[in-house]
């Protein structure tokens, strides 16, 4: 019964967190710069084709009759046509959605993988040259923005080196997923490594870590079945936090190598004002960061006792 209050109490701040986008989403229209009847009619159009699309649009309504009109629309799926494309906004994200889907999870597996690992190295030999070099590599993994990763990685491996091909995707070979994928782990891959290696430290001080090395228990065992195991439930929230955020819409690491996906989709409308294709984007991006959330403190909550349901 408390699980499914609970349950109840977290959709219900999801759906109010959702009509808070809708409603930022659709004065977007009134805060871009900008007529977007003129830009369909075009800028050589007359003052009755402006005001007959405006019409046609509903531009000459009242902004709460607008309001009411396009959160209709919304909860109906239908977040309008692309001016630039023309074809429904829904189509055009569901159809990138995979690309972005794609290099978010990949770059995910990779970030925890070597996150978790990393962490556990830094933690077994606390204060040693080992422990100083992976966290220093850390911090500046953290403190590098993802476009100057980017970057940086394309000027490298892509120009000088000429080890990975510079832009395009992953249906031309394998290759062309290495530098966009490293280049979205990077920042996730630092954040779980420290706390991997601070969680880590935490738990290796506790008595039952002492007692299994005095009962005799391999090094290895005591390590992965009993101080990562229980070392791993921070480091899992990190993980979800992060991969929402991943999943959500990496926008310039997909504009910078050229990735087809939800991003590099967004960056395009926002260049030509394709205002319908701005908001479904922003829409999507948003639905998706707060669903994954709430999957993920609804699991959280049914796999570990400790959490209060309130």
């Amino acid at each position: 019964m408390r699980l499914a209050r609970y349950i109840g109490r977290k959709c219900a701040e999801a759906a109010g967190i959702i009509v808070g986008v809708v409603t930022v989403t659709f004065f977007l229209n009134f805060v871009l710069p900008g007529d977007p009847a003129r830009l369909l009619a075009g800028q050589r159009a007359d003052a009755a084709t402006i005001a007959a699309i405006r019409q046609q649009l509903g531009l000459d309504q009242p902004l709460p009759v607008q309001y009411f009109r396009f959160l209709g629309r919304v909860l109906q799926g239908d977040l309008g046509r692309s001016y630039v494309i023309n074809q429904p906004v829904l189509e055009i994200l569901l159809e990138r959605f995979p690309a972005t889907a794609l290099l978010a999870v990949s770059s995910m597996v990779v970030a925890t993988l070597l996150g978790i690992v990393l962490g556990v190295l830094a933690a077994l030999r606390p204060n040693s040259w080992l422990d100083t070099l992976l966290m220093l590599g850390a911090l500046v993994g953290i403190s590098v923005p993802s476009f100057v990763a980017g970057l940086l990685l394309l000027l490298l491996f892509g120009v000088k080196l000429q080890w990975f091909p510079l832009a395009g995707y992953v249906d031309q070979g394998w290759e062309y997923m290495v530098l966009p994928v490293v280049t979205l782990a990077v920042r996730p891959l630092s954040i779980i490594a420290r706390m991997t290696r601070s969680s880590m430290l935490e738990v290796l001080q506790q008595d039952y870590i002492r007692t299994a090395y005095a009962k005799g228990v391999p090094s290895w065992r005591v390590i992965v079945r009993h101080a990562l195991r229980n070392a791993l439930n921070p480091v899992v929230t990190t993980v979800s936090a992060w991969f929402a955020g991943l999943l959500a819409g990496a926008f310039f690491v997909e504009y910078i190598f050229n990735w087809p996906g939800v991003g590099t989709v967004a960056i395009g409308a926002i260049e030509k004002l394709d205002y319908p294709l701005i908001q479904g984007t922003v829409l999507m991006t948003a639905v998706v960061f707060v669903v994954v959330n709430v999957v993920v403190d609804i699991l959280y909550a049914i796999l570990d006792p400790r959490v209060q349901l309130r």
